[in-house]
């Protein structure tokens, strides 16, 4: 990004306005003027409503207002310096230096660039003594273009002083110097963002403390290694949004602040921090505390992680499926069973005024119909996306929406989603970590790497991969429809329900989740196959939570202890609701006696819903949506089957394993593991 300041974009010391409205209107004027904008009004507008938001004066004398605008055609940086200065909300009193940032509105990295690399010259004395001093709008923009990147510095930088730490601030832990983590985050996600990480950097330096920063930017962020947070006294987190991965620092004593503290008073929030790691009742980060001395990301093995990115993609894939699921059912519930077969010219040729020949049902029925399976259309793309997600975080998302959704044109379903979103969000990292021109590092995450990612990636999927996976899931579902027609049905259902049951949740679980929800959309009174395979799914999957509950609670309770049987009172909501997970707490206690008779479970309520012929139109719900499931009876017979025979197994287990016997066990399978 060249020239993205100039001489006309400069105003040395001139009168523009005794307000800040009147400020930035005046270099939104000036930026129309230089050609690179075409409407100052409708700019104007746009930085007053983020001003608005939140004021942009910083201390030290700073403005920053700053819009994306449709009226912008380039990417600008206006500047004024103002005698006297304006108030722009800073804490300190008025502003003297004012920059504008103007940005396309479909320009969102340049804008994000810019206001980054601007943000931490700020923090500088030397560019904000510069800015002042200078002559001529020639040396501002000088300076400004070596401060963001679009010229060599004139004069090299000075080595910094030494900052000799403090002989004694009191910022000690255990009679050494402190130990401080920080994260920073702001809306946008740059400017505040990376001046409130320098302002604390410099502040922790200069009291003698060991203080590292994780800016949470808006293009990713590098998390701070595992170590260092596990060995910190203390946390800052000074956000203005969500901390990301904060089970990273659960346990460790925080302090908490809007982002703008974090520049403005950083020494009081180390000071704070230092206080909180010396009291044992301060405020801590709550979550699980193990996950503060996890292992490093690096350190994991590649088949634990490519585990923990398939669940990422699984987790943010689910809410499109559940909703989706729900309002097809609805639909049905509303508008009969065969809704689907013109909801779509419905909604088209009718409305509440100019309803079809079936009356107000039919025409709220088609509606439902339509949302939920507009979302349910979304299934293997976001599964793709967020499987990229998972792996090159946001650059990875659009190309892995792309392998996704050639996926499904492909016919190549969720397995080649997978295969998709795998590529994608690997090529994606690849790309990320080129060392790229400093000018084109803006363009990285927001054209270079989509484009090139979503080339490798669905050119792949098009070129080579498509059509074998078309073929495998075609394959597939001809066995199974063609096991519909005969009692072998049943074992689809067995192997369903073992599948369901074998690690609660984890990826056999949703593997097999997947493949029902996959074909849900291909279920008709012609075709019910797919209807049989989500009811013994959804059953099979409700039995763990289902069986301990009822073992915990009811059946045995002296063979629990205390934790056990609270976690058992919840396991009936989450057992009815079809959360697998349920039964986690009593798996990972006792996984040689829980797990066999989940699965032995399991495959008795697959046969059964099998056997019974029990068709599900919902994806998801549990008990929650028996008005989509067919025999209800069915239902609910093969479900308190499986629940019984699981329930009664583990006590059996429980009863006549000997305990010595099965931790010998289970100590083999650590070790094997």
């Amino acid at each position: 990004m060249s020239d993205t300041i100039t001489t006309g974009l400069v105003s040395l010391d001139a009168p523009l306005g005794a307000d800040k409205a009147a400020v930035i209107r005046s270099l939104a004027e000036r930026v129309v003027a230089q050609g690179r904008a075409t409407d100052a009004e409708r700019l104007f507008d746009d930085a007053w409503a983020r001003e608005e938001k939140d004021e942009t004066g910083l201390p030290g004398g700073i403005a920053i207002p700053h819009a994306k605008s449709a009226a912008v055609t380039t990417p600008s940086l206006a500047f004024a310096r103002l005698k006297p200065g304006v108030d722009f909300g800073a804490p300190d009193g008025a502003a003297d230096l004012v920059f504008l940032i103007a940005a396309p509105a479909d320009a969102a990295e340049a804008h994000l660039a810019v206001l980054s690399k601007l943000a931490r010259s700020l923090m500088q004395e030397d560019f904000t003594s510069g800015l002042r001093a200078a002559s001529s709008d020639d040396d501002v923009v000088a300076i400004v273009q070596a401060a963001i990147g679009e010229r060599e510095a004139a004069v090299p930088a000075a080595p910094a002083a030494a900052v000799a730490p403090a002989a004694s601030t009191g910022l000690d832990v255990d009679g050494r110097p402190a130990r401080v983590v920080a994260v920073t985050s702001c809306a946008t996600g740059i400017a505040h963002t990376f001046m409130a990480a320098d302002a604390l950097t410099a502040a922790g330096k200069k009291a003698g403390i060991d203080l590292v920063v994780e800016p949470q930017g808006s293009s990713g962020y590098q998390a701070l290694p595992a170590d260092v947070i596990r060995n910190a006294d203390a946390v800052i987190f000074a956000t203005d949004v969500d901390v990301r991965e904060p089970q990273r620092f659960a346990g460790k004593p925080v302090v908490r602040s809007g982002v703008k503290r974090g520049i403005e008073q950083p020494d009081q929030l180390i000071a704070e921090a230092v206080a909180a790691a010396n009291d044992p009742s301060a405020t801590r980060v709550g979550g699980d505390a193990t996950a503060a001395t996890a292992a490093p990301a690096e350190t994991l093995s590649w088949g634990a992680r490519i585990q923990r990115i398939l669940l990422t993609g699984v987790s943010y894939m689910i809410p499109f499926v559940a909703g989706g699921g729900l309002l097809i059912a609805l639909g049905f519930l509303i508008g009969g069973v065969n809704v689907g077969d013109e909801a779509f010219g419905v909604i088209v040729d009718n409305a509440l005024w100019a309803l079809p020949a079936g009356g107000l049902a039919q025409y709220l029925g088609s509606v439902l119909f339509v949302i939920g399976v507009t979302s349910m259309g979304f299934l293997v793309s976001a599964l793709a996306g967020y499987i990229a997600f998972a792996i090159a975080d946001r650059p990875g998302i659009a190309p892995g929406f792309v392998a996704g959704a050639v996926a499904v044109i492909m016919n190549a379903g969720f397995i080649g989603g997978i295969i998709g979103g795998l590529l994608a969000g690997f090529v994606a990292l690849w790309i990320g970590r080129l060392n790229a021109p400093r000018w084109l590092r803006g363009l990285m995450p927001v054209v270079i790497i989509p484009l090139a990612a979503s080339i490798v990636a669905s050119g792949l999927m098009i070129l080579f991969l498509g059509r074998p996976i078309a073929t495998l899931m075609e394959g597939l579902n001809t066995w199974l429809t063609g096991l519909a027609a005969t009692d072998a049905i049943i074992l689809v259902g067995v192997i369903l329900g073992l599948m369901m049951c074998f690690d609660l949740g984890g990826p056999v679980n949703k593997v097999a989740y997947a493949f029902a929800v996959a074909g849900l959309g291909a279920g008709s009174a012609e075709n019910p196959t797919p209807y049989l395979i989500m009811a013994a799914v959804m059953a099979a999957g409700m039995v763990p939570p289902l069986a301990m509950a009822l073992a915990s609670t009811v059946l045995a309770r002296n063979m629990f202890p205390p934790v056990e049987r609270e976690n058992g009172k919840a396991a009936w909501l989450l057992g009815a609701a079809f959360i697998s997970e349920g039964a986690i707490p009593f798996a990972a206690a006792d996984p040689l006696r829980v797990i066999p008779s989940m699965m032995l479970g399991g495959a008795v309520t697959g046969a059964l819903s099998m056997a019974f012929a029990v068709q599900s139109l919902a994806p998801h719900g549990g008990i929650f949506v028996l008005f989509a499931i067919s025999p209800i009876w069915g239902f609910l017979v093969a479900l308190a089957a499986g629940t019984v025979v699981s329930a009664l197994t583990v006590i059996a287990l429980k009863k006549w394993i000997a305990p010595k016997e099965l931790a010998e066990a289970e100590a083999r399978v650590a070790v094997a593991a």
